[in-house]
């Protein structure tokens, strides 16, 4: 794995922070099929503390969508596409994000797909996104700002490609997985 080359998300990435952003994100989600799904949670240091997550990441075909929650418009937009039954959405371990997010708003998911559990099926012990990317995908993704601030009213350049790539990754896999007879 150490040898695998590092990649990054390299497309359009767009913070979603005003009804333009907003709008031009639920076209977008409109047209798909398929989207990479993430939740970044600001980290607790402190044993029994935990927090409500921040961000919701978004990857389409064309561009990478981050949701900051803060911003309550965001939840009719990320709801329907969590419930519309034509797009798969493809995230890893997503089970506590989603009750977690459920906390911020209502929503019915429905055809979440996560790549882990089929790479437990094929008796891979270690499911995680960056395992997978490697095994699958044949690259490495850095773990630099998994631990950082996704509460911050700016996110920094560094922080927006760490989700962007999470987001992307988990298509990326979904999209393996397909070509390759894994998943139909």
């Amino acid at each position: 794995m150490a040898r695998l080359p590092i990649r990054r998300y390299q497309g359009e990435v767009c913070v979603v922070e005003t009804p333009r952003d907003l709008a031009r994100a639920q076209a977008d989600l409109l047209e798909e099929d398929l989207v990479g799904f993430d939740t970044e949670t600001r980290p607790a240091f402190t044993k029994g503390v935990h927090h409500l997550p921040c961000l919701v990441q978004v990857a389409t075909a064309r561009a990478v969508y981050l949701f900051p929650l803060r911003w309550q418009e965001v939840f009719p937009v990320l709801a329907g596409m969590l419930s519309a039954s034509r797009i798969v959405k493809a995230g890893i371990g997503f089970a506590d994000d989603l009750r977690s997010l459920k906390d911020v708003f209502p929503f019915e998911a429905v055809n979440m797909f996560d790549p882990g559990s089929i790479a437990r099926r094929y008796g891979l012990e270690h499911s995680g996104l960056r395992n997978l990317a490697g095994i699958f995908l044949r690259f490495r993704i850095p773990k630099g700002k998994q631990t950082s601030n996704w509460a911050a009213a700016q996110l920094s350049p560094a922080q927006i490609l760490y989700a962007a790539t999470d987001a992307w990754a988990c298509r990326e896999l979904y999209l393996h997985y397909r070509a390759s007879g894994m998943v139909k």
